[in-house]
């Protein structure tokens, strides 16, 4: 009979990478594109590209969010069946990764910003409606976030046909989400902060905690972190 391991410790793969430049041809290939096609014809283009797993297919995906995006950098990874809406309202940084199946659902009066370094897991969720992702966040597989709900009134008309609130969010850099969380609207994850997985955070998360639970509650401080008299007041918030 074999036996596992119950712990191994190895490198980080994604956050230790060096910066490399994307090659000029990759560049010259997204200008190319937009004047050939312009925005339209590329958000129809890219249907083709859209679900493979060829380096071809992600060379075509990241050549068309270059082109259409208001900012992309290099080094970004694009997986298989990633969707969006509004692809030119998003800022993305350098090495990115963004995991297969995930959709990020902008619009046409907002701003989605991705910084340096992020890792999406698959099968993540974005309202982008108005979201910021600071740099070196880890975002798990299946996590989501909503930026807006109905403001269900008047209460004698369906909810649905009330009007929409939308709520800026923002993931302050190293903050690591896990996986099949929900960050609800008007919701900032504190620096370095880490949100367990499966956790409903449905208020602000003060730097270098650790929240869990439906709804997230504060659980501790991280290791080696000393928090400040107002940071330990805000976590009072959570029930500490």
């Amino acid at each position: 009979m074999f036996e596992l391991d119950r712990i191994r410790t190895v490198q980080a793969v994604h956050g230790l990478k060096d910066f490399q430049p994307d090659p000029d041809f990759e560049i010259g290939l997204a200008e190319y594109l937009l004047n050939q096609y312009g925005q339209k014809g590329l958000l129809e283009l890219h249907s083709r590209f859209a679900i493979g797993d060829g380096d071809f297919d992600g060379l075509m995906r990241r050549a068309i969010w270059r082109a259409v995006a208001q900012r992309f950098g290099h080094g970004v990874r694009i997986g298989s069946g990633v969707g969006f809406k509004h692809l030119e309202t998003f800022e993305i940084g350098d090495r990115v990764f963004i995991g297969s199946q995930s959709y990020i659902q902008g619009r046409f009066d907002g701003r989605c910003v991705i910084g340096n370094q992020v890792w999406i897991g698959p099968q993540s969720y974005f309202d982008a409606r108005d979201l910021i992702i600071e740099d070196n966040v880890g975002w798990g597989p299946g996590a989501k976030v909503l930026g807006s709900t109905h403001t269900g009134l008047p209460v004698d008309v369906p909810i649905i046909q009330t009007d929409l609130e939308i709520k800026s969010v923002k993931i302050e850099a190293g903050a690591d989400i896990g996986m099949n969380a929900v960050v609800l609207p008007g919701v900032t994850i504190g620096k370095g902060s880490i949100v367990g997985a499966g956790a409903v955070v449905t208020k602000n998360v003060p730097p270098f905690a650790i929240v869990t639970g439906v709804p997230a509650r504060f659980v501790r401080w991280r290791d080696g972190y000393e928090s400040s008299e107002d940071l330990a007041k805000h976590a009072s918030s959570y029930g500490v």
